[in-house]
């Protein structure tokens, strides 16, 4: 069986037990912002085991697309992927160990065809219910059932939180010969007690023969059945679920190595065209060499991983699901070097992997123009890392180490010595890196000969840090290049680095994620969709806040049994409007849906006060949900009109729908021109002058996707979705298919006009559109043409004539500042003069120190240069104040006082901590700062002093 056989066997199977097919979901998970990536076949179904969604079926079964960053490592070896195919089926609220147990035992052993005796089975070392299934209903002998710990057969959750479980798994035994301790197997027993004896505080002990979870190449796990009890908070604390659930999983390529009979995955016809295309570019035969085949299975593996992720519309970047996929596609490229393939190859590599699953998954197909030019463009900047990156790692850090290890070896390593060494690192480490790590390493320099030894074997983390954010040199090259050096690196303080840099961006995002369990009690409401106002909706539940107090102002929530309030959600904001009840009149303020089917309105008393039972009128603030309806349906044309214009690859990633604006978040890989643009603007207001008509239905999640409306970011989907079209009356293609819960226009024609303001970067190929629509972009209109006439009047000219206008005044700006510069550099140049006047000798040596005029280290540092040259051997100080009042120094010191001990770094530090501050540079130059300008003529004068000091040490 091929593995497109295996997969529809498996899919065909479970529809025949009553199981609804479900489409895979893309690999960036939808709503779950707690995921970076789907990692798992349960995890687009996680609202329905949690109860937040009802399933369009309690069977579901699937082939889902999944990815773990986890074992990029180890990719390579016989058996960890990154990407992988997840085959699964789903009990939500159904059958629950029995049934999964049985229809497992049915598929592996009748319709895949395993011998039972080659199978194992594995099981939590609790769970005494299984053991029962599993030896007395289904028959397998107490041999072959092992129990393990939670780190072998405990599942979940996916995320920080969500469905968790015991699980069991199916083991297939591929023969003694493929194992260790000789082909002898752990009894059940002994393995049960040792493990049992670990959890209960015990070191863990060696395991006196081969079992299913041994590391060795015997057993291949087949299937894994989860059984759903409990959810999981991010404290850890686990509570019942609704109903007990099952979620299984079959790996595609591991059942591809059992049924096809191979000894890995990458022998499968899964890998072997790609495996075979990197094997023709490189020279290197598959199957000769260990080391290269190795190396090959990185490339195919790494390839196949980065084709489907940029098909989902993941690009590199330098944190989050980017930063992931870039380190994927860096170290395939850097074992493809290791293959001798130095140039452009991935992307002939990747050439293979799409006809070879586009089949199944069209998206590949449909960007495969895309998915060429990231690849493409992501070697050549690695090519960039690399020539960048590389010195500085070779020949800066690594032989400055080199010194410190040996300084620290013979005489010991003081402060004094770290900053000699580091002042003479060598022109490769540029002078801000030199500053910042001359302040690091001092930080943490320890006492002790053997301690400073261990200090200096290892980069530090701004090192590495450096390399990777400067320089996009990747932490995983870096610790590799430094091994071979015999020196480690210090990857988790990069991670602490990157962490900080990754919580400021998340602090940056606005997006959260927590998914909380409040607990609402009883009740539920019906969303009045077509209706602004409700006369008789009935209040079924009121939460006050906790610090609530009597009387007008006083907040709470509240629940109709039907209301026309639309709850936030896909990124439009929630109505507001007003109750009127019996006894008084409320404002509402905020409309909210934290679970389904539950709608609680935000209100604050304006009189009176409302009750459970009370009958009144809702009604919605008509204007704000026409805005916010207005720029709803211009994200759907934004969407679209961005698709036609860059390509399919791109997709929504998040929106702002407030009635006042509209935010438009998608990937793409690079900053759109001014064209591109004006080409997505013009092609939205088209189909705004065609007035398309905007129309709604209710379907079910797969039909929606089979009709090819796009799904991508937001609402979970229930058992019925709503698909907002916009397409013309004559049967053409939709323009515009999406599957949508927010409210919309009648027709395109009602946004007016759409205005983008612009578009910018947010992180990690991710891009921002921000527009107006409507009245808001008629009133910039105003505004901009308002600007215009007053700029026009101040500068005395018309409208059409400003820019000439505004050209000439610049032209005369910049002779006047050029002007300026000339007297101030001729100014400087006689002040200079002047200092070679005041010129005193110290232990033979000339030194110039005085305050000048000069309010900016350039000015400052020609001044230097002047006297450097003019009197050929000196140590120069000169002074200066800055605009802002801040005191600047520059040191200068000649090649052959540098020689004699003088250092214009130690210099220029020393004189600014006097004002209260500091600097560095190198031996022959550098600048200085301080905050008490006061003080400015105090440190110049103890210059000759210092100078001395440093002569005679």
């Amino acid at each position: 069986m091929d593995g497109d056989l295996i997969r529809e066997a498996f899919l065909g199977f479970f529809e025949g037990k009553g199981h609804q097919r479900m489409p895979s979901a893309s690999l960036i998970p939808a709503g779950d912002p707690t995921l970076l990536f789907t990692s798992a076949g349960m995890v687009p179904f996680k609202p329905f085991f949690m109860g937040e969604q009802t399933p369009p079926r309690r069977r579901l079964t699937s082939s889902q697309k999944s990815f773990r960053t986890t074992d990029i490592d180890e990719v390579g070896d016989h058996k960890h992927l990154t990407f992988f195919e997840m085959l699964g089926n789903f009990s939500i609220g159904d059958y629950f160990k029995e049934g999964a147990v049985a229809f497992a035992w049915e598929l592996v052993t009748q319709l895949f065809g395993l011998h039972p005796n080659r199978l194992y089975v594995t099981i939590h070392l609790d769970d005494d219910e299984a053991y029962g299934i599993w030896r007395s209903q289904i028959g397998v002998p107490p041999e072959r059932i092992y129990r393990y710990g939670d780190q072998d057969n405990w599942w979940g959750p996916a995320g920080a939180e969500g469905p968790t479980g015991p699980c069991s798994e199916i083991h297939y035994d591929g023969g003694a010969e493929k194992g260790c301790h000789n082909g002898r197997m752990v009894a059940v027993d002994t393995l049960t007690g040792l493990l049992r004896q670990e959890r209960d505080g015990a070191p863990p002990q060696p395991v006196p023969g081969c079992h299913p979870n041994c590391d060795c190449e015997r057993f291949v796990e087949l299937w894994n059945l989860v059984f759903m009890q409990f959810y999981q908070d991010t404290a850890g604390n686990r509570t019942p679920l609704p109903a007990p659930s099952v979620d299984t999983g079959m790996g595609l390529e591991r059942a591809a190595v059992i049924l096809q009979g191979k000894n890995n995955v990458y022998e499968t016809d899964l890998f072997q065209p790609i495996i075979a295309q990197a094997s023709e570019l490189s020279g290197y035969p598959y199957g000769a060499d260990a080391a290269t085949d190795f190396a090959l299975r990185v490339v195919a593996e790494h390839a196949r991983a980065a084709a489907f992720l940029i098909g989902d519309g993941v690009v590199p970047g330098n944190d989050g699901r980017g930063y992931v996929l870039r380190r994927v596609i860096r170290r395939a490229i850097r074992y493809g070097r290791r293959l001798g393939l130095n140039g452009p190859f991935l992307n002939q590599v990747v050439e293979q992997v799409i006809p070879r699953f586009q089949a199944v998954y069209g998206e590949l197909a449909q960007n495969r123009e895309f998915i060429g030019r990231v690849i493409a463009t992501e070697e050549s900047r690695f090519a960039e890392a690399i020539q960048s990156g590389l010195p500085l790692l070779e020949q800066g850090f690594i032989p400055l180490r080199r010194q410190l290890q040996t300084l620290a070896a013979e005489q010991g390593l003081n402060g004094h010595r770290l900053r000699e060494t580091l002042s003479a690192a060598g022109s490769q480490i540029p002078d801000w890196v030199l500053e910042r790590l001359t302040a690091v390493l001092s930080d943490r320099l320890p006492e002790g000969v053997e301690a400073q030894r261990q200090f200096v074997s290892a980069l530090s983390a701004f090192e590495t840090f450096v390399l990777y954010d400067t320089y996009g040199f990747p932490p995983e090259l870096t610790a590799e290049i430094a091994r071979e050096y015999g020196l480690e690196v210090d990857l988790d303080g990069f991670e602490r680095e990157m962490a900080a840099r990754r919580a400021q961006s998340r602090g940056d995002s606005g997006f959260s994620g927590a998914m909380a369990m409040e607990d609402f009690g009883e009740g539920g409401s019906q969303f009045a969709r077509d209706s602004l106002v409700l006369p008789n909706a009935v209040v079924v539940l009121r939460m006050d806040a906790p610090e609530a107090e009597a009387g007008a102002g006083r907040q709470f929530r509240i629940e109709l049994d039907r209301t026309p309030f639309y709850p936030e959600g896909g990124g439009q904001l929630g109505d507001t409007g007003y109750l009127q009840g019996p006894n008084g009149r409320f404002r509402v303020t905020d409309t909210q849906s934290p679970r389904a089917g539950r709608i609680f309105l935000h209100c604050v008393v304006e009189e009176g006060d409302i009750q459970p039972g009370d009958a009144v009128r809702a009604e919605v603030d008509a204007g704000r949900r026409q805005a916010a309806s207005r720029n709803h349906s211009a994200t759907h044309l934004l969407h679209a009109a961005l698709r036609a214009t860059l390509g399919a690859h791109v997709r929504q990633a998040g929106s702002l729908v407030a009635p006042e604006r509209l935010r438009f978040d998608f990937s793409h890989f690079g900053a759109l021109s001014r064209d591109e643009l004006l080409a997505v603007q013009s092609l939205a207001n088209e189909k705004v002058r065609a007035n398309l008509p905007v129309q709604s239905a209710e379907t079910t999640y797969p039909e929606a996707v089979r009709q090819g409306a796009l799904a991508f970011f937001g609402d979970r989907y229930g058992e019925t979705v709503r698909v907002v079209t916009m397409a013309d009356g004559d049967g053409a293609a939709p323009f515009s298919m999406e599957v949508c819960g927010g409210t919309h226009l009648g027709a395109t024609g009602e946004v007016g006009t759409l205005l983008v303001l612009g578009e910018s970067s947010i992180g990690g190929g991710m891009r921002r559109i921000e527009a107006l629509t409507g009245p808001a972009a008629e009133e910039l209109f105003i505004e901009q043409s308002d600007r215009l006439s007053r700029l026009a009047q101040r500068l005395q000219t018309p409208p059409a004539e400003l820019e000439s206008r505004l050209d000439s005044y610049m032209q005369e700006t910049e002779e006047l500042r050029r002007r300026l510069a000339a007297t101030t550099r001729a100014a400087l140049r006689a002040e200079a003069e002047a200092l070679l006047t005041q010129a005193v000798e110290v232990e033979g040596v000339k030194v110039v120190c005085g305050r000048t005029s000069a309010a900016a280290a350039d000015g400052l540092r020609e001044m230097g240069d002047f006297l450097r040259d003019k009197l050929g051997s000196v140590a120069v100080m000169l002074g200066g104040v800055d605009d802002g009042g801040r005191p600047l120094l520059v040191a200068m010191v000649t090649a052959d006082l540098v020689a004699r001990g003088v250092n214009a770094g130690a210099l220029a530090r020393e004189t600014a901590q006097i004002m209260g501050g500091g600097g560095g540079g190198r031996p022959d130059m550098a600048q200085a700062g301080g905050r008490d300008a006061a003080r400015l003529d105090e440190a110049l004068a103890g210059v000759p002093a210092r100078v001395r000091a440093a002569l005679t040490a």
